[in-house]
C-alpha cells in the first residue's frame, strides 16, 4: 500500500465514496512534560469518526502517521492493528452505509514543526505545544480522512499537565481535569488546531452591529511564550485585528463565522502563519525583541490580514484539491494588501507589494518548475512545494489586475455571492469565475486561460518615436514572452511619461509624471494613441501604478535617465517599480551586476520607503554574491561597506534608516577596520549617535565577526549568557556554524545531514551559518557530499526538513561550470527520484545557471 504521499486520484476516489458526519478527538498531552523512556516521546490519541459510504461493501482507508495503534474498531468490530495499519494508513474493508471508526493510537511529538510540535524553552524550562498541519499533517495527531474536500464538524477534548491552558478552534472550558471544546462548523482536517502550555495570554473583544440591528461579538485573544511577554505588543495586534474585521465585514457582507478569534505566536514555526479558524498560529518572530523598522510592523499587519482573509477564502469556502490552492492563497495575498491599504496606518502597502511580493513571483515564474496559477497537483509532495511565489504573489498580482479589469464593486459582489453560495463547501475555479461573470457582465473564460492556466511572465518595453517638433509622434508598447512560455496576454496598463520639472529659478528639479494614459495591451505591439503629441519624455514607465503583472523594460533614453536621475523620482511607487525593473535586468543578464551595485550606492541613501531600502540592500548583496564577476567581488564588497558606513553616519540619529544601514553595514563588512568598528560597537568603546545596540543588533554584529574568525566560541558563549533565551540560542547556533574552520563546518554538516537530533529551527540556523559567501573555498568539498546525500535525506526526513536541507545546502556559492555539470549529472543519474526532490534541484540549478550568465555579462562589460 502507498505510504504518506496521497495522490489526487486516490483522494478523488475516496471523496466519491465517503461523506464524513463528524469527528470526536481526545488527546492526552500530559506526557509532554517530565522524564520519558528512551525513544520517541508519544501521546495518546483516541479518535471517533462517523461517516457514510455510498457503496456498502466497498473498501477505503483512513490516514494516520503514528508509531503504533493500541486498538481499532469499525462498526463495533475489533480489527487487528498489525493487519490493517502499515504506519501511514488504516485499511477499512466491507464498509456499511453508516460507519463508526474508533482508533486508539500513540502519536509522536514533533521537533520539525509538523504535527504536534513540542518545544522546551531554554530560558525557564517550560514546555509549549502547538499543531501545524497544512497540507496533510493532522494525521500525525489523530486518525482522519486527510483531504480538504472531506469536511466535517470536529469536537476536541484534551487532557494536559496541571496548570496548563489549552486552546482549539472552538471555545473551550476545563471540566473535571479535561479541556472540552465546542463543536466546530464543518471544516477541513488541515485547519484544525490545538495549542497548549503555560502561554502568556491577553484578551480583548470585537463588536459589530449590522444594518439589520443584530450585533456580532467576537472574543479576541493573543498569546506567546512567557519569556516573550515583556516584548509582546498585543495592543497593536488587536488594533490591526479589529481594523481587519471591520474592513472584511464592510466588503464581504458575511459575518465572521467561527466564534472566537485567538492568535498564537509560537516557537520554531516553519511558516509565516496558518489560518486555523478561531485559532490562527504565527511564527513568534513577529514579536519584536528589539528595535525594528516600520516595514516589520507593516509585514506583521499584512500577515494578520492575510490570515484573516482566509476565514472566508479557504476556511468557509475551501478548494476541493490542492490544484486550486490559489483559490485561497492568491485571494488572501491580495486581500491582505488590499485591507492593509484600506484599513490600517500602512497606506503605502501597494509599494511593498510591488517591490517585495512581486519579486518573489517574478523569480518563481522564470524557474523551470513554473506552473500556471491553477496548477497540476498530482500528490501531497507536489502540494507542499506549490506554496510558492506563483500561488501567492503572482496570483495576487493577477487578481489585482482583475479588479482593474472588472471593477472593484463587481469583484467584491462576486466574492460575496461566492461565499453565500458555497459556505462550508468546496469549490473549483469555475465556481468563482461564474460568480464574477454574473456581477461583471464579462466573459472571463479567455482571461482565465491567459492568466490562470498558462505559465510565464511577459516583458513590456516602450518604443518612442519623436516628430520633427520634438513631441511624441508615436508611442507603442512591445510585449514579449520567453520561448519556453510564449503566451502573450492581455494587460491593462498605465503608461506614464516623466521629465524634470523646472523650478522658479530656472534650474531643473525632481523627475515627475506629466502625462499618463491607461490602455489595454494585447499582442506583440500596442500603440498608445492618447500620448501622441505629448512633450518628449525623459522616462517612459510602462505599468505605471503597477496595474498588471509583467517585467518592465526601458527604452535606451529612459534607461540613461535612470542611471543619472533615479533618486530624483518623487513618487515612491514609481521609484519602487523602477528599482524592481532594474533588478530584473540584472537577474536577466541585461545589466552588469556592478552597475546595479553602483546605482544602489548612488541613490539608495535617498530612498524614503524603508521597505524598499531593505529590499535594495538584499538585492545589492545578492548581486555581489551571485551575479558579479568573481574578480570584482572583493572590490564590490569594499565599495558596499564604504557606502553603507557613509549612509549610517549620515542617517538621522535613532531613525529606522540608521538601523537599516547599520544592519547592512554589518552584513557586508569584511575589511579589518570595518570589523574592528563592529567589535567596538559591541564592546561599547565606539558609538554612533542615536544607534541603540540592543540584543538583536548585537547578534547581527556578531555573525560577521564569527564568520571572519574574530568572535570565537567563548565570545559566543558569553553572548548566549547575556541572552539565554530561545532566540539567543538560535542566534548562537548560527554564529557557531559561521566560524571559518574546517572542523566547524564538518560538525555543522554532520549535525544537519547525518543526524536528526536538531529541531527544525536549529537546522535552519545551522544551515544559515554554514553557508557564508566569504568561505567559498572552505565549504567547496561539500558540493560532492551534497549530491551523494540528498536522496537519502529526502527518503528519511520529513518533507519540511528535506526541503530545508536540499535548498539550503545546495552549493550555489560554488558558482562554476563544474558545479553546474555536477548538478546535471545528478539529475541525469536520478531520473527516477521523487518529483518534488528533482524539482528543488532543478530550481537550484536554474538559479546557478542564471548567476553564471550574470557573471559572464558583468565580466564582459567591465572592459
Amino acid at each position: 500500500m502507498p505510504g504518506e504521499n496521497l495522490s489526487r486520484d486516490e483522494a478523488q476516489e475516496r471523496a466519491a465514496l465517503l461523506s464524513v458526519d463528524g469527528y470526536e478527538v481526545s488527546l492526552d498531552l500530559r506526557s509532554a512534560v517530565g522524564d520519558t523512556e528512551a525513544g520517541a516521546r508519544t501521546f495518546r490519541s483516541v479518535t471517533t469518526i462517523r461517516f457514510r459510504c455510498a457503496e456498502p461493501g466497498a473498501a477505503s482507508f483512513a490516514d494516520l502517521i503514528a508509531p503504533s495503534i493500541t486498538a481499532v474498531s469499525l462498526n463495533g468490530r475489533d480489527l487487528d492493528p498489525g493487519e490493517v495499519f502499515d504506519g501511514t494508513r488504516i485499511r477499512l474493508e466491507n464498509l456499511a452505509a453508516e460507519n463508526e471508526l474508533v482508533v486508539d493510537a500513540q502519536c509522536a511529538y514533533s521537533r520539525t514543526g509538523e504535527g504536534m510540535h513540542r518545544f522546551v524553552d531554554p530560558e525557564d524550562g517550560e514546555t509549549y505545544l502547538y499543531t501545524q498541519y497544512e497540507p496533510a499533517d493532522s494525521r500525525r495527531v489523530f486518525a482522519n480522512f486527510e483531504q480538504p474536500d472531506l469536511k466535517a464538524p470536529f469536537r476536541f477534548e484534551v487532557r494536559a499537565p496541571e496548570g496548563w491552558v489549552v486552546w482549539s478552534n472552538g471555545v473551550g472550558e476545563l471540566t473535571d481535569g479535561v479541556w472540552k471544546f465546542a463543536e466546530t462548523k464543518p471544516i477541513s482536517t488541515y485547519i484544525t488546531a490545538v495549542v497548549a502550555g503555560p502561554y502568556h495570554y491577553v484578551t480583548d473583544s470585537y463588536s459589530r452591529t449590522f444594518d439589520d440591528g443584530t450585533t456580532l461579538e467576537i472574543p479576541l485573544g493573543a498569546m506567546c511564550r512567557k519569556g516573550l511577554a515583556p516584548h509582546f505588543d498585543a495592543d497593536d495586534v488587536f488594533l490591526v485585528t479589529k481594523q481587519g474585521l471591520d474592513f472584511f465585514h464592510d466588503h464581504f457582507d458575511y459575518p465572521y463565522p467561527f466564534g472566537k478569534y485567538d492568535q498564537a505566536f509560537v516557537p520554531e514555526y516553519n511558516l509565516g502563519a496558518m489560518e486555523n479558524p478561531g485559532l490562527v498560529t504565527f511564527r513568534e518572530e513577529y514579536i519584536f525583541r528589539g528595535k525594528v523598522t516600520r516595514a516589520s510592523y507593516e509585514g506583521r499587519a499584512n500577515v494578520i490580514l492575510h490570515e484573516m482573509a482566509h476565514m472566508w477564502f479557504g476556511d468557509l469556502v475551501t478548494m476541493e484539491w490542492w490544484d486550486d490552492l490559489w483559490l485561497k492563497e492568491s485571494f488572501a495575498d491580495f486581500m491582505g494588501a488590499f485591507a492593509l491599504v484600506g484599513a490600517t496606518r500602512f497606506e503605502d502597502g501597494w509599494i511593498t507589494f510591488a517591490n517585495r511580493r512581486k519579486a518573489w513571483a517574478y523569480r518563481a515564474d522564470q524557474l523551470p518548475s513554473t506552473h500556471p496559477i491553477t496548477a497540476d497537483i498530482r500528490d501531497l509532495q507536489d502540494a507542499k512545494l506549490n506554496f510558492d511565489g506563483i500561488t501567492y504573489a503572482k496570483g495576487a498580482s493577477v487578481l489585482k489586475q482583475l479588479v482593474a479589469y472588472v471593477g472593484q464593486d463587481a469583484f467584491l459582489e462576486g466574492a460575496r455571492r461566492y461565499f453565500k453560495r458555497n459556505a462550508y463547501g468546496n469549490t473549483r475555479l469555475g465556481d468563482l469565475l461564474s460568480a464574477l461573470e454574473e456581477t461583471s457582465g464579462r466573459d472571463l473564460a479567455t482571461w482565465s486561460r491567459a492568466w490562470l492556466q498558462t505559465a510565464g511572465v511577459n516583458s513590456l518595453t516602450p518604443q518612442v518615436i519623436l516628430g520633427a517638433d520634438g513631441r511624441v509622434a508615436e508611442l507603442s508598447v512591445l510585449q514579449e514572452a520567453a520561448e519556453s512560455h510564449p503566451e502573450l496576454r492581455p494587460h491593462r496598463v498605465a503608461v506614464g511619461l516623466y521629465r524634470r520639472e523646472t523650478r522658479p529659478d530656472g534650474e531643473t528639479g525632481s523627475l515627475v509624471r506629466y502625462a499618463r494614459a491607461e490602455t489595454d495591451v494585447d499582442g506583440p505591439r500596442t500603440v498608445v494613441g492618447e500620448l501622441v503629441g505629448a512633450d518628449a519624455p525623459e522616462l517612459v514607465l510602462v505599468n505605471d501604478d503597477d496595474l498588471t503583472y509583467c517585467k518592465i523594460r526601458f527604452d535606451e533614453n529612459s534607461l540613461a535617465t535612470l542611471r543619472e536621475l533615479l533618486g530624483d523620482i518623487t513618487d515612491p511607487l514609481a521609484r519602487a517599480l523602477c528599482w524592481s525593473a532594474l533588478w530584473n535586468l540584472t537577474r536577466d543578464g541585461l545589466m552588469p551586476a556592478r552597475d546595479f551595485v553602483g546605482l544602489v550606492l548612488r541613490f539608495a541613501g535617498r530612498e524614503s520607503d524603508i521597505g524598499v531600502l531593505q529590499m535594495l540592500h538584499a538585492w545589492a548583496d545578492s548581486a555581489l554574491t551571485h551575479y558579479a564577476a568573481p574578480d570584482w567581488r572583493a572590490t564590490g564588497g569594499r565599495l558596499l561597506a564604504q557606502g553603507a558606513l557613509k549612509e549610517l553616519r549620515l542617517s538621522e540619529p535613532g531613525s529606522q534608516h540608521q538601523l537599516t544601514w547599520a544592519r547592512f553595514f554589518a552584513a557586508v563588512a569584511s575589511e579589518r577596520a570595518d570589523l574592528r568598528l563592529l567589535q567596538d560597537l559591541l564592546d561599547g568603546t565606539a558609538k554612533i549617535d542615536g544607534l541603540d545596540v540592543d540584543q538583536e543588533l548585537r547578534w547581527a554584529l556578531l555573525e560577521p565577526l564569527a564568520a571572519h574568525g574574530i568572535a570565537d566560541e567563548s565570545a559566543l558563549a558569553a553572548e548566549l549568557a547575556r541572552d539565554d533565551t530561545a532566540s539567543g540560542k538560535r542566534h548562537q547556533v548560527r554564529c557557531l556554524a559561521a566560524r571559518p574552520s574546517a572542523a566547524v563546518k564538518a560538525q555543522a554538516w554532520a549535525q544537519v545531514v547525518e543526524s536528526d537530533a536538531l529541531s527544525n529551527a536549529l537546522v535552519e540556523a545551522t544551515i544559515a551559518g554554514f553557508t557564508q559567501p566569504s568561505q567559498r573555498e572552505l565549504i567547496a568539498p561539500y558540493a560532492g557530499k551534497y549530491f551523494a546525500a540528498i536522496e537519502r535525506i529526502w527518503a528519511e526526513r520529513s518533507i519540511q526538513i528535506g526541503m530545508d536541507v536540499v535548498k539550503g545546502l545546495f552549493p550555489s556559492l560554488q558558482g562554476s561550470q563544474e558545479t553546474l555539470d555536477a548538478t546535471d549529472a545528478w539529475l541525469t543519474a536520478h531520473e527516477g527520484a521523487a518529483p518534488a526532490l528533482r524539482r528543488l534541484v532543478l530550481e537550484a540549478r536554474d538559479d546557478l545557471a542564471r548567476a553564471l550568465r550574470g557573471q559572464r555579462y558583468d565580466a564582459a562589460t567591465a572592459g
